[in-house]
């Protein structure tokens, strides 16, 4: 279909068509065109505004992450742009498909230098150095293709972020343009028949199979379940993949369990995972290992070699490892006793992990099955991927190997508007809680439902931890003066409550299921109160 419109138009007419129900961001000159265009389909596309263009970001990233669609934000150019890197960053390491909407300065001016509002030296070099792909449009009948191309590129292979840039001016402009590109997504790779009857001769010559998951491997959790059944072998994630098999089943493992069974292990199957846990969390791998990997990322392979890799998509690759087995009549007796041994004996040495296990049980408890945890890099955080049980995928939201001091709450916001049929709890540390604090107006004004945990020890805790231990005392930037985040909170137009201890948490978490709008709930503690979690997380570094 053909029209007459403005590149901003064809822009906002791309996005719905690509099924885009959602845009964070902030109004700036440089997207005035931009948002008269989605003023003109707000029937169609809500928009969500917010007090930072990092705000923007990570609600984007919270979106994309929860669901597996596409998250869209937009900021002006410039100094919006590097706003919002940090969240960027955070998609790529977690390949999540985020989609940065920006401008540029007038397009006869982008490379001279002349010193035009939010003018960067190569706006379009930074985007490319942080995402899978960047482009500008630079005029309205590109648009529908480089759009189609965007999507094709966020969410064809390993999924990322990408960014598109249209000029100032060129947000005016119109043209007779042709409407309907679409393109399909890439077609995952052919498997590999010969590499998955390798695989399988490996698994069948295994005594002591682990499964290992991460985010590439969070739509193959029907097909995982069946291999781990198969083959009675536990099956643990680090961050994104855990839920894919449910850690209330005997398969199911946290990575403190599976640790336990890290030095038995003759044969890892990597799904979708760069191995993180085993190569930098554990260290240690157990002699004359056999590595089987299936990635959909061919550079996977290279990364850490294997003894056999198949590269394909998840699901297809896993499904025929699970028939060339089933054709082997594969046969294991059960190991259910042996790993639910393994989780109680891992419960009993993290119990002592007080008092973050307690009140990640207390959330637990109140937290529905299908509920949405979103983590943060604080005491609470860390502990919880070991300490707390995730039962389906997508519902633990991390942010991958950046670890992004403050993407929590920011991120969260953007999950509940993603599920605003299901609960999202976002825990934070007081120090990163600080990063976005200005996004309760935002949660206020839209009325989003979350509920957000501060665990106030006035202190960055592993700063303190480490100047403590490895410094000698000699502390410098670890203390922080707080204001009183229930009354902020309350300033604000939320709800808030305080909890002084667990049993208070989960009687202010079962109330804040019945409140409107959000809710904050403070959880006061003393500076260096946490037990460490990091004996569990580096294992190799404490002698376990």
């Amino acid at each position: 279909m053909r029209k007459t419109v403005s590149a901003a138009q064809a822009i906002v007419d791309s996005l719905i068509q690509h099924g885009v129900d959602t845009i964070f961001g902030i109004p700036g000159v440089h997207t005035y065109r931009l948002f008269d265009a989605l003023y003109e389909r707000r029937g169609e596309i809500r928009f969500v505004g917010t007090r930072h263009e990092q705000g923007a970001a990570y609600m984007a990233y919270g979106y994309a992450k929860s669901t597996g669609r596409v998250g869209v934000y937009t900021c002006v150019p410039g100094p919006g742009v590097l706003n919002t890197t940090a969240a960027l960053c955070t998609a790529f390491a977690a390949n999540a498909s985020v989609l940065c909407l920006t401008s540029e300065i007038p397009a006869a001016d982008i490379g001279r230098g002349f010193g035009i509002l939010h003018e960067l030296p190569d706006q379009l070099a930074t985007l490319r150095s942080l995402t899978k792909w960047a482009e500008r449009i630079d005029h309205p009948t590109q648009a529908p293709q480089i759009i189609a191309e965007a999507f094709q590129r966020m969410t064809g292979g390993r999924p990322g972020p990408v960014a598109l840039e249209c000029p100032w001016d060129t947000l005016g402009v119109t043209a007779l343009t042709e409407m309907s590109a679409r393109t399909g997504g890439l077609e995952p790779p052919p498997v590999d028949q010969d590499a998955v009857e390798s695989a399988a001769e490996l698994i069948q010559n295994s005594k002591k199979p682990m499964i290992m998951v991460g985010g590439g491997a969070v739509d193959a959790a029907a097909e995982i379940a069946q291999l781990a059944d198969l083959i009675q072998a536990p099956v643990t994630a680090h961050r994104s993949g855990r839920g894919i098999v449910a850690e209330d089943t005997p398969y199911g493992l946290g990575l403190a369990a599976a640790y336990r069974a890290w030095s038995d292990t003759d044969l890892l199957i990597a799904i979708g995972t760069r191995m993180e846990l085993q190569y930098l969390r554990w260290r240690k791998l157990p002699p004359n290992l056999k590595i089987v990997r299936v990635d959909i990322d061919p550079r996977e392979l290279i990364r850490r070699p294997c003894d056999v890799g198949l590269v394909a998509d998840a699901k297809m690759g896993v499904r025929a490892l699970n028939a060339s087995l089933r054709s082997s009549n594969v046969s294991r007796h059960s190991r259910e006793t042996e790993l639910m041994s393994l989780k109680l004996l891992a419960r009993s040495e993290y119990e002592s992990v007080q008092p973050q296990v307690a009140y990640l049980d207390a959330i637990r408890e109140v937290l529905p099955r299908d509920g949405f945890f979103v983590e943060e890099i604080c005491q609470v955080g860390f502990s919880a991927r070991f300490a707390f049980p995730v039962y389906l995928p997508r519902t633990y939201v991390s942010c991958g190997y950046q670890d992004n001091l403050g993407f929590g709450f920011m991120t969260a916001l953007g999950v509940k508007l993603a599920n605003p049929s299901k609960v999202v709890i976002s825990v934070n540390g007081d120090g990163g809680f600080m990063f976005g604090v200005q996004e309760l107006a935002t949660a206020v004004q839209n009325q989003i439902k979350l509920i957000i945990i501060v665990f106030n020890n006035r202190s960055f805790g592993n700063v303190l931890r480490d100047q403590k231990a490895l410094f000698h005392g000699r502390f410098i930037g670890e203390r922080l003066r707080n204001p009183d985040f229930v009354k902020l909170a309350q300033s604000f137009g939320a709800v808030a409550y305080r909890a002084e201890n667990p049993a208070e948490l989960k009687s202010s978490l079962t109330a804040a299921l019945n409140d409107n709008g959000p809710v904050l709930i403070e959880v006061p503690s003393e500076p260096d109160s946490e037990v460490s979690p990091w004996p569990f997380l580096h294992p190799w570094s404490a002698g376990r």
